[in-house]
């Protein structure tokens, strides 16, 4: 989702104000600022602000990334995923595609979508695991349905499940010999859910 120029200052006061407080050195704080007012999403100013206290209104956190249900304009940032006696990794702040294929032989592949931005409302990630392993994360607000068939391997479709009204749907096919393909829901990177199951794995 794409900051303001109101959340931008938001975040540039946090900054300041913990300049002031000696949290924070004068280097620290133009470096930091630089980095506020060059940033076009909310994925960008999070991490800024993740290690100093939130004190008053202006120290409220931006909104979580991906709130807004809406497609985004823009390019696909990938498209495909290959792992041959390999591996491959595709997250962060990207542009997730209608069509994606994975594919992993002797090597794996994870495909993490939750600071993903889609680009239409439904995406199709096409996984095939040969001898080898996919791992598809998907945030706990999107619909999703898992259909595929494993030979000798698993295909996991215990994610499948509705989403929130208008969100996103990830439908997750393809085929597992002698590998697997695991589809897992994870609450949205910078939530209170994922700092806690953080906190746990810890």
């Amino acid at each position: 989702m794409r900051a303001s120029d109101t959340d931008r200052d938001r975040v540039a006061q946090i900054l300041r104000d913990a300049a002031g407080d000696g949290r924070l050195t004068l280097a620290e704080l133009d470096e930091r600022l630089d980095v506020v007012y060059a940033a076009k999403t909310y994925a960008e100013l999070q991490p800024l602000t993740r290690d100093l206290p939130a004190t008053g209104a202006a120290a409220a956190p931006p909104p979580v990334v991906g709130a807004d249900h809406r497609p985004v304009d823009g390019a696909p940032t990938w498209k495909t995923g290959i792992g041959v006696l390999s591996g491959f990794r595709r997250s962060g702040v990207w542009n997730a595609p209608r069509s994606f294929f994975a594919f992993a032989w002797w090597g794996g592949g994870k495909i993490d979508l939750r600071e993903a931005r889609f680009t239409e409302g439904e995406t199709t990630i096409h996984a095939w695991a040969i001898m080898g392993g996919v791992e598809v994360v998907v945030p706990d607000d999107v619909a999703v349905h898992v259909r595929g068939l494993g030979i000798m391997g698993g295909f996991d479709g215990r994610a499948s499940g509705p989403g929130e009204p208008g969100a996103p749907k990830v439908v997750v096919k393809g085929f597992a010999f002698w590998g697997g393909v695991n589809v897992k829901r994870r609450a949205r990177k910078g939530t209170k859910d994922d700092r806690a199951r953080k906190a746990i794995e810890d």
